[in-house]
């Protein structure tokens, strides 16, 4: 009689549960892909009492309401090139992850922000910033889209402007070309685009403003009294920032504006 036949027996006579078959291990998912973007998420930490939120509060973000697209990851992976000489470099830093989302709210990516420990700025690698997964169309939202919403570049340009009007929904697009081919939720009825201060930043506002005119939409841009309007909030602060969007907000948008 074999052992696994007396094993059999025994399972019976006790009343034993049959022993799950081993499960085979996850594979892993291709770099850089919407999947591996998934993964990250997962694995990244609430913002709060981070060094991802102290890097925040140092480029004048403090109110991160409704900022659940935001988290931390402590030791992300960085991946060196040939501009990071290794003894600037390690193979992890802590980051900044914001989640890449479609319409639908499904994460199609993920965007990294190296930190150095040391300061809360940026980690010192030659690429900071860099996006993984699926982008074209997608974006790092901040509240839902019903008929008005604020879209922009940078993930920093965006959450400045919503120190001033947190109430209203956006998306940043992470790079002018992204920005260009942003896709926008069905019965908007008004775009506000921030558009950063140089040529790349005017040909993407430009090209998203024809299309949502194109689509029915009435389009507007919003422009920065420096490069871009993280610059504004640092430089010259909130109350001016303030100003600066008081005349350039529709007269029914005003009212989403945080008080002095």
């Amino acid at each position: 009689v074999e052992f696994r036949e007396v094993a059999e027996e025994a399972r019976r006579f006790l009343s034993l549960p049959r022993p799950e078959p081993p499960t085979a291990p996850r594979p892993s998912a291709p770099r850089g892909s919407p999947e591996a973007a998934r993964r990250l998420w997962a694995m990244a930490e609430p913002l709060a009492g981070t060094l991802a939120e102290t890097y925040l509060h140092v480029r004048g973000i403090k109110d991160l309401r409704g900022s659940e697209a935001l988290r931390f990851h402590p030791r992300c992976w960085y991946r060196g090139d040939d501009d990071d000489s290794r003894d600037r470099t390690r193979d992890a830093w802590p980051a900044l992850i914001a989640a890449v989302t479609a319409l639908d709210g499904t994460i199609t990516g993920a965007h990294r922000t190296w930190l150095d420990p040391a300061s809360a700025c940026k980690a010192p690698v030659s690429t900071p910033r860099r996006a993984m997964g699926l982008l074209l169309g997608n974006a790092v939202r901040f509240g839902r889209a019903v008929d008005v919403m604020m879209a922009g570049e940078g993930l920093e340009t965006i959450l400045s402007l919503r120190q001033i009007v947190p109430s209203m929904p956006a998306a940043a697009a992470l790079s002018a070309n992204h920005l260009a081919a942003l896709e926008l939720p069905a019965g908007l009825r008004r775009l506000y685009v921030a558009r950063d201060a140089d040529a790349a930043g005017e040909m993407a506002a430009t090209a998203l403003t024809d299309r949502a005119r194109a689509a029915g939409v009435e389009a507007l841009t919003l422009v920065p009294a420096l490069d871009d309007f993280n610059e504004d909030l640092r430089r010259l602060g909130a109350e001016m920032l303030r100003n600066g969007l008081c005349t350039q907000l529709a007269a029914d948008d005003r009212r989403r504006m945080r008080s002095a």
